[in-house]
């Protein structure tokens, strides 16, 4: 099969599974950024009996691997009788695991303050959860960006692992085309273009938020 014909075969399929990727990608972004700044507040604060909890989600989320949480969230949870369809299934994934990473940076970049902020704000009278709030809290977001971008980057990446459960992202539909054409190498090599134009979008859009949320000089 020649490039072109190949091309006008392969294009709407990966387009389609590029779709599939963006989603996963963007949605799953969205609702683990909250939940990571939830995570982070309840560390941070030290609540009792729930910072305890949050470890452990933490840890068990950054300890084992991505794949294996796929399976036990699709493949686990209908045997206690809670079925997801392989869309949900793969973003809920995807959600909870992302949102681990990008609350230790958050509570890793809250460290990251001087203390003499804290101290300021209570000298002002305000309480820990205000000067979290409102001192050390903007301070820290900023710091944050560069590895919370770097977390939208991998997560990118980590969507081909949702190929597993039948949905049909950039890498499942890669597969079935070459399982077609037998034209591997093109058609890798296709995917990998694709995923690298992703990042480099991204990385665009990372550089504006920098800029955006630079400490003025």
């Amino acid at each position: 099969m020649d490039l072109q014909s190949l091309f006008a075969l392969a294009w709407p399929v990966m387009l389609k599974g590029t779709g599939y990727t963006l989603l996963f990608a963007v949605v799953s972004m969205i609702l683990g950024l909250p939940l990571a700044g939830l995570v982070t507040l309840v560390r941070v604060l030290g609540i009792w009996g729930l910072s305890g909890v949050m470890a452990l989600y933490v840890s068990v989320m950054r300890g084992t691997p991505l794949l294996v949480q796929v399976f036990i969230v699709y493949y686990g949870l209908p045997s206690v009788g809670i079925e997801l369809s392989p869309i949900t299934a793969g973003i809920l994934t995807l959600t909870l695991n992302v949102a681990a990473y990008m609350s230790e940076t958050l509570r890793g970049s809250i460290n990251a303050v001087a203390q003499g902020q804290w101290l300021a704000g209570t000298s002002l009278g305000l309480t820990r959860r205000q000067t979290l709030r409102h001192v050390v809290g903007p301070q820290a977001l900023r710091a944050a960006v560069p590895s919370l971008s770097n977390s939208l980057i991998s997560l990118i990446k980590d969507t081909s692992l949702v190929s597993v459960i039948a949905v049909t992202e950039l890498m499942l539909a890669t597969k079935e085309l070459i399982s077609t054409t037998f034209q591997p190498f093109q058609l890798y090599m296709a995917a990998a273009g694709v995923y690298w134009v992703l990042s480099l979008s991204f990385e665009q859009v990372q550089r504006w938020m920098e800029k955006r949320m630079a400490y003025p000089h």
